[in-house]
């Protein structure tokens, strides 16, 4: 597993960044869906469906959902495609197992396959699938355009690579309020539902280093991806990137 050179410094103590969302992700596994919900009012399961629509997968379309957590998403795309395999990638072993189980439940462990790794260097062939896919993981990566870059490394010509994470509201008033929700209000949430503050309190320092919805927009279209489309979701709090790779017989 690739360490990124640079350290965390503050609360999280001197750690290269991968290490420290490693641990992160490993002690809230359990605690992780329903904090989802509470944290964000449950709008994360509008945000993937309003994902899936604009996706468009067919019957029988693959997908590889990288930073897959605890599948949500890749059941999703398993249930989109109907008889298409999905790959769900992640670092921790804590969130996959939470995820096998809903796999299980489902009765989808046929169609989708679960794998521990590195969404910075994909075990996968380039070409391999007609989605690439990652939610909410693009602010917690080492190097988000080396992620993107293997994203559309993976996916066949005419794939599609997306992208939903949170964003930067822009506009006052309700740029404040979030902030000032994000920032004060959410540690604390973590701290009374999880029994974690530390690792709640690192959800906003993520995003501050985070591109915005339009510098992500050059991300994609810089990593030689075409047809770029960004989505604004609630006001801008989280936002959805869509982008092709190259076909080229067309």
């Amino acid at each position: 597993m690739t360490v990124d050179k640079v350290t965390l410094t503050g609360g999280q103590g001197d750690k290269p960044k991968e290490q420290f969302v490693h641990s992160v992700f490993e002690s809230i596994a359990g605690k992780y869906d329903l904090m989802n919900d509470i944290l964000s009012f449950r709008r994360h399961k509008a945000w993937r469906k309003f994902t899936m629509r604009k996706m468009g997968m067919k019957r029988g379309d693959s997908a590889v959902d990288l930073c897959c957590g605890t599948c949500d998403w890749s059941i999703a795309l398993a249930d989109a495609s109907e008889t298409g395999n999905v790959m769900g990638l992640d670092f921790s072993a804590g969130m996959l197992e939470v995820g096998r189980r809903k796999v299980e439940a489902r009765g989808l462990q046929d169609r989708i396959s679960l794998i521990q790794g590195n969404a910075m260097e994909l075990p996968f062939g380039d070409n391999s699938f007609d989605y690439a896919t990652i939610g909410f993981g693009l602010r917690n990566v080492p190097d988000p355009v080396q992620v993107l870059s293997e994203m559309k490394r993976v996916v066949k010509p005419g794939g599609m690579v997306v992208c939903l994470e949170l964003s930067k509201p822009m506009k006052q008033p309700f740029k404040g309020i979030y902030y000032f929700y994000f920032q004060r209000v959410l540690p604390l949430l973590g701290r009374l539902f999880a029994k974690r503050y530390e690792q709640y309190k690192w959800l906003p320092e993520s995003l501050a280093l985070f591109p915005d919805r339009k510098q992500l927009e050059e991300i994609f279209r810089d990593t030689g991806l075409t047809k770029v489309e960004s989505f604004p979701l609630n006001g801008g709090i989280a936002a959805l990137h869509l982008g092709l790779k190259e076909n080229c017989n067309v």
